[in-house]
């Protein structure tokens, strides 16, 4: 391990760690000159179109291809049968039933053979030389099918038509986490058990870049440009599972991504007829989804119906929580749908509190939708949400402050660090004088009077609290290149991806800080497995985490050649070389060298010794770090609109502990997107389904999200605890912002109608569905 202890002061570097320095990305995105997956055009490239099931649930007995093939400018027509050389896509998590049988795995095919079991399930796709003639041609592939009853419940589930003939009442995972006996102990014993039945609504993720991607086969390889969350995990599914390749023979190319949040981290059904198609017909194949395709066929996110319980003694202390739930899976496994409501729930229902005991029992359900995957947060918002909602319905039923009750319950700072029932290691932080900041930011105290002159005005206003703490992915294995180039730039490898997030900046900002290079000079090389040895991609709000450790402990070891190449260069001991800022000296001395310069002169010498470095470049993998645990306290305060139900935000305070923060300008950038995507599924948004499995809420006019007009100013206030885990402190923030707003929302929407005797809603809380509340309750 290099000695990452570098002497640097942040505060004396303009473009340092702690500096709110712009994204270096923008001009180039706002110019226009970004370049996306839609964007690239290969020479000779022909399109595909791809056909989709109409029904949600039916046994496939033909796909009747041949109009279609005859068809103008059509060069071929896949289905199911072209495609049996090639392996499936499963989910390999290592989760085990109650029983300790292990995960009942779907095996999903590119393109639908024997059963369609979704609306958008992949059935054939028409490769032509214009993307109108695929489309068209499209229109005349004919199914023959036997229609079957549909279940789009989880709930529903177990009594409905089996999905896959192996999987018994279409369950794949009877999760059971905790000990049952002490738990109903615990419950048993209890001063006050609070229940809540809680529905975690389904959400399209609806990012601004529909999929799309463009398969080639050239030289013996397999090459697909696409956007992803990570090149070096596609490239390795892609190979390993479905092409049934060695890795050598995939590469996989991702330009700028706009957005994911989860949904494009896995490989999909599209990706692999595209790429058969490009090795049998010898040219590029192009396909790019239009937003229909999208909102039937990206992975969805949440859908999870839970009964929650809560256990408290006289003074309000958690006895212990229990969630019953179950997990909707849609039709197929994505690659860690499983994680969501099982270990996700454990990890993150903990929040920042004492709580000695947890019970998490999910079943995790097949039913004929659209499969669901990871979605900004993946259960640690969920996890949170249920906690603070619990918190609030039992502080009313026992006549406490809410906030009395999360005081006597946060882990204080003595007890770090916590070894919670979840299986966590708390290493630090400040919850309660983060709750304290909150309400003084918030002016909560000032709110009753705030309250009342709403009333006189005809409003029902409520303030509400959402304290959390989410668990982030422990960053797994990360690449932290240094490649010093010719025209004088410092190029970092690193195998997370940006997808929005702004890791250019970021990234520079802390090889600046740590090598002194200069940070106008840093170029970010992430979207092509060829150039990468390790990646996890980004995911779980561990990028930071992860590369910059791997770029610190880079940036150390560039140091340690470079002591090696100045001694040589400035004639002196190494013994004697330090360095500091980006120069290296002869202690004692004003003699010295720039590591630019020092990097340029090995680049140009000829006749080195065998033991001065011929370049400063370095190639390092940082092994991996415990997860971190960034945490905050976010309070909403809302005006409702009795005779409309239309919903008003006007005040939102949101203090958190990011540990580290590297650039704030970025920090406050994800925690707006968070903050604004929680209060979207809050207020907003909602996948409806009919009785048969059609998608009802297929396009913006019938699905809601939220727009400038619908948000209030948001106050961010930092109060970070650096964490002891990773070399950097940073504990991550891209999911965070979901984490505190889902219950601050709701909270708020709940204490707005409280003295009409409603006490809960569930999401989403439409003005429809106030209108409904208020006037049922008089």
């Amino acid at each position: 391990m290099p000695d990452t202890n570098l002497p640097f002061d942040p505060t004396r570097l303009k473009f340092g760690v702690g500096q709110p320095v712009p994204r270096q990305e923008d001009p180039k995105l706002l110019q226009g000159q970004g370049r996306y997956t839609d964007d690239l055009a290969l020479p000779g490239q022909l399109y595909a179109h791809v056909v989709r099931s109409p029904y949600a649930h039916a046994v496939l007995n033909a796909v009747d291809v041949a109009a279609a093939r005859a068809a103008p400018g059509v060069h071929a027509v896949i289905t199911a049968a072209d495609l049996a050389e090639y392996g499936d896509m499963t989910c390999a998590m290592p989760l085990k039933n109650a029983d300790g049988s292990p995960l009942r795995t779907t095996r999903r095919p590119a393109l639908a053979g024997d059963k369609l079991r979704f609306v958008g399930d992949p059935v054939a796709v028409v490769v032509a030389e214009t993307k109108a003639q695929a489309k068209d041609a499209a229109e005349l592939v004919e199914l023959d099918v036997e229609i079957l009853d549909a279940v789009t419940e989880a709930s529903a589930a177990a009594a409905a038509p089996l999905l896959y003939d192996d999987i018994a009442e279409n369950c794949v995972l009877d999760f059971a986490f905790g000990d049952s006996a002490k738990v109903s102990d615990a419950f048993a014993s209890a001063a006050h058990v609070q229940k809540l039945s809680i529905r975690n609504s389904r959400i399209v993720v609806a990012a601004m870049e529909p999929r799309s991607a463009i398969g080639e086969y050239a030289d013996g390889r397999y090459i697909l440009h696409v956007g992803c969350q990570g090149v070096f995990g596609l490239r390795n599914q892609l190979a390993d599972d479905v092409l049934k390749v060695p890795k050598d023979q995939v590469r996989v190319r991702t330009g700028n991504v706009g957005g994911s949040f989860g949904m494009k981290a896995n490989a999909y059904p599209e990706y692999l007829p595209l790429l058969h198609a490009a090795k049998t017909l010898g040219r590029p194949v192009k396909w790019t989804d239009e937003r229909s395709g999208s909102f039937m066929s990206d992975q969805h996110g949440r859908d999870h119906e839970v009964e929650a319980e809560l256990a408290l003694d006289t003074e309000g202390r958690f006895l212990a929580v229990r969630l019953t739930s179950f997990a909707n899976m849609g039709a197929y496994l994505s690659t860690v749908a499983p994680l969501m409501g099982t270990g996700n729930f454990v990890k993150n229902v903990q929040s920042n509190y004492t709580l000695p005991l947890i019970e998490v029992r999910t079943r995790c359900m097949l039913t004929n939708t659209t499969p669901v995957s990871a979605y900004r947060g993946a259960g640690r918002p969920e996890g949170n949400y249920f906690m603070e909602r619990l918190i609030e319905e039992a502080a009313q039923a026992m006549g406490k402050s809410s906030i009395a009750i999360r005081k006597l319950n946060h882990i204080k700072p003595d007890q770090f660090p916590y070894a919670a029932p979840s299986g966590s290691v708390y290493d630090g932080g400040d919850f309660s004088a983060i709750l304290d900041e909150a309400l003084k930011a918030s002016d909560y105290a000032g709110f009753e009077a705030r309250r009342a002159e709403a009333k006189a005005r005809g409003k029902l206003r409520g303030i509400g609290i959402g304290n959390f703490l989410e668990c982030t992915a422990p960053p797994a294995k990360e690449q932290g290149g240094i490649r010093f180039e010719k025209d004088g730039t410092v190029t970092i490898i690193t195998g997370t991806l940006d997808y929005g997030q702004g890791h250019w900046s970021a990234f520079a900002q802390v090889l600046h800080q740590y090598l002194g290079v200069p940070f106008e000079s840093v170029r970010l090389l992430q979207g092509d497995s060829d150039e990468l040895v390790a990646g996890g991609g980004t995911g779980g709000s561990k990028s930071l985490m992860a590369s910059g450790a791997a770029i610190i402990e880079a940036s150390a070891l560039v140091v340690e050649k470079g002591k090696l190449a100045a001694s040589y260069v400035l004639e002196s001991s190494v013994a004697d070389i330090e360095f500091d800022a980006g120069r290296f000296t002869i202690a004692g001395t004003d003699r010295g060298i720039g590591i630019m310069e020092l990097a340029a002169k090995l680049r140009e010498s000829h006749s080195l010794p065998s033991e001065v470095p011929t370049s400063l470049d370095v190639q390092h993998v940082f092994d991996q770090a415990p997860m971190a645990y960034p945490n905050g306290c976010h309070v909403c305060e809302l005006e409702i609109e009795p005779d409309t139900g239309h919903v008003k935000i006007v005040n939102y305070t949101s203090v958190n502990d990011f540990g580290v923060v590297v650039n704030p300008l970025l920090v406050a950038g994800q925690a707006h997107g968070g903050i604004v995507q929680g209060i979207g599924q809050i207020l907003h948004e909602q996948v409806a389904y009919s009785e048969e499995g059609q998608l009802l809420s297929g396009s913006f006019m019938d699905y809601g999200l939220p727009r400038a007009d619908d948000l209030p100013s948001f106050s961010l206030v930092s109060h970070p605890v650096p964490c002891t885990t990773n070399p950097l402190g940073a504990k991550g923030c891209g999911e965070a912002g979901c984490a505190g707003s889902l219950p601050a929302v709701m909270n708020a929407l709940v204490d707005a109608l409280r003295p009409l005797g409603v006490n809960h809603l569930d999401m989403p809380v439409t003005p429809e569905k106030l209108w409904r509340a208020i006037h049922a309750a008089g």
